[in-house]
């Protein structure tokens, strides 16, 4: 049977930025693949005044190209709090999407938005059916936290792996359109980096060096989980 992964952040590039690699995998194991970001209301950031809507379309579009539904709700950046009405908001499409495994944000941050998304999504994933008021709701039987980068996130300690050297210029790609669209400059591949495709490239490496693997991604398990050896 499909599995199905639902990815969880605060900004459109989220998990673009923290696991592009994973969810491409999943695609190509013919996994359903649905993203979430909170803040789907760009107006009040900005490097994109005037072009809110076409970040909202690109981001969409470059899901979809790499066979990922991507979604949004509407709030704005900092203009959401761990309330019932926003953990029910998430709770809707996890009720919704059914996800089999889950990724969401590590709950320290130095970005706001990024602690609230994570005590939503954690509330969210865990408790679907009490939000709601339903008697069911199905809950992922595996979820991970992921990273945002060293500028972001403050003590995360991961203990899952993944070899995502296979897509890498995907991810690569899908990260740097997304930045250049900030920029609002067309795509070059062979243009120097920017600040958060430089980072990436770095923790993607350096996860690498630490599992032995040219390019990885580090997550960590809510829970621990036995595994075969």
């Amino acid at each position: 049977m499909t599995r199905t992964i639902l990815a969880l952040g605060a900004h459109y590039d989220d998990c673009p930025f923290g696991i592009p690699g994973i969810l491409l995998q999943a695609v190509r194991k013919h996994q359903r693949v649905v993203i979430l970001s909170l803040i789907g209301n760009y107006k009040n950031w900005p490097p994109v005044k005037g072009r809110e809507q076409g970040l909202r379309e690109l981001s969409i579009q470059l899901a979809k190209e790499r066979g990922i539904e991507m979604r949004f709700l509407n709030y704005s950046s900092m203009g959401f709090e761990p309330t019932l009405e926003t953990k029910r908001a998430v709770a809707e499409v996890v009720a919704e999407v059914q996800p089999d495994t889950a990724f969401m944000l590590w709950n320290r941050d130095r970005h706001p938005d990024h602690e609230a998304a994570s005590a939503i999504c954690h509330a969210a994933l865990h408790q679907p059916a009490r939000l709601l008021g339903v008697e069911n709701a199905r809950v992922p039987s595996r979820v991970f936290w992921y990273d945002n980068g060293p500028g972001h996130t403050i003590g995360f300690e991961p203990d899952t792996y993944v070899d995502v050297t296979a897509d890498w210029e995907s991810s690569r790609e899908w990260l740097g359109r997304l930045m250049a669209f900030v920029r609002n400059q067309p795509y070059d591949p062979g243009a120097p980096l920017d600040a958060a495709m430089e980072t990436k490239t770095a923790l993607a490496r350096y996860r690498g060096l630490a599992c032995g693997v040219r390019y990885a991604e580090a997550v960590r398990s809510q829970r621990p989980m036995p595994v075969e050896i």
